[in-house]
């Protein structure tokens, strides 16, 4: 009779589990999703954009009206929701944060460009063209040069944010929204800081959106 109650319990689970797993795959099937919270959806069904939209140069959207509940989050989601402090649902650029958990803590070396050292250019640069498909110049001024310049109050998720650190533009990183931009920090490598840190509120420039036809801020394209 035990071992009868065991397997009813253990069945009873493994169709509970199954069942789950089953919505679960119907709903990623149903929403067209691949399992990274992405929507996939043809570009011209997008017209506008905002902070809540996300578009790459694979043409992936996530449309705004779909609500992707926790159950669907991945663990990075959950880690830089907790860095962010942001509702983990609103990470919607999967690709934007496994890329600076790819590099996180890599130290800074003026001049570097890989894994072993990487200065500030060198990184945004690279970030750009990895998660938006976007060749940038090498240094952080000329950078700046491409930009249009934003006051912080219009900084969008994707912008980049820029410093006098040495003298004139000398420092850049990617906003990330709320304040928090991701850099390769010259104390501790590649990070996540705050506009709100008093050392980066004296040191900020402006914001910068690069002026291409390929790229539109807070859509992770």
């Amino acid at each position: 009779m035990k071992n009868l109650l065991f397997v009813s319990v253990a069945l009873s689970v493994f169709t509970v589990t199954s069942v789950t797993a089953q919505k679960k795959s119907n709903f990623l099937a149903d929403m067209n999703l691949k399992g990274d919270g992405i929507v996939y959806v043809p570009s011209e069904q997008t017209t506008s954009y905002h902070s809540s939209t996300f578009v790459n140069f694979t043409k992936r959207v996530v449309v705004p009206a779909v609500k992707i509940t926790t159950e669907f989050c991945s663990p990075l989601q959950f880690k830089y929701a907790q860095i962010l402090n942001r509702e983990v649902e609103s990470l919607l650029d999967v690709a934007l944060f496994s890329f600076i958990d790819e590099w996180w803590a890599t130290r800074y070396r003026y001049g570097g460009t890989g894994k072993t050292g990487i200065d500030c250019s060198a990184f945004t640069g690279k970030l750009f063209s990895t998660v938006f498909g976007i060749v940038m110049p090498r240094t952080a001024r000329e950078q700046y040069a491409l930009c249009n310049k934003l006051k912080r109050d219009d900084m969008l998720e994707g912008d980049l944010v820029f410093f006098n650190t040495t003298g004139g533009v000398s420092h850049v990183g990617v906003y990330l929204g709320d304040g928090y931009f991701v850099h390769s920090s010259c104390s501790r490598g590649v990070t996540i800081s705050s506009l709100n840190e008093s050392y980066y509120n004296k040191k900020f420039i402006a914001g910068g959106r690069p002026i291409t036809e390929d790229y539109t801020a807070g859509t992770g394209n």
